[in-house]
């Protein structure tokens, strides 16, 4: 994961961190993928402002979004592509937690090949480029 950089000079930015989320969901390229679900790997770093407080509706509960994520990707289709898979993370985050303003998610299938410890990918979005992506998304759907 990156190291944290305030999105703001002088402002309070906090991130909620969630280290090696296993989940099972159908992902991949490979005719042996699509036979079932598989084992990824989720590393997210997912940022805000404010000051935390116990009664806020503000903040990033880890629980929450670690059982959201979760339940989503166990129930979705088979989705070919890893990439695909992140924004679709980080679309889901965007719309349900309001206060998130950036997050780094960092996504891999555990022992994936032989040789290496880790093969995956990392997507670094702030909420500025979900709304233009969430753009592109509704003008692709209207011109069809």
């Amino acid at each position: 994961m990156k190291p944290f950089e305030p999105l703001d000079a002088g402002g309070q930015g906090w991130r909620v961190i969630v280290e090696e989320l296993i989940v099972k969901t159908r992902v991949g390229l490979y005719e042996h993928e699509h036979e079932g679900p598989q084992r990824v790997c989720i590393d997210a770093s997912l940022h805000y402002f404010g000051t935390p407080h116990e009664s806020d509706d503000g903040l990033i509960d880890y629980e929450a979004w670690c059982n959201r994520v979760s339940a989503f990707l166990e129930a979705k289709p088979h989705t070919r592509l890893l990439e695909t898979l992140a924004v679709e993370i980080a679309a889901l985050s965007f719309d349900e937690w309001l206060a998130l303003d950036a997050l780094t998610l960092m996504l891999h299938k555990p022992k994936i090949r032989e040789g290496t410890r880790r093969l995956g990918l990392e997507l670094d979005w702030r909420r500025a480029d979900y709304d233009a992506w969430r753009m592109q998304v509704a003008a692709r759907n209207a011109s069809v």
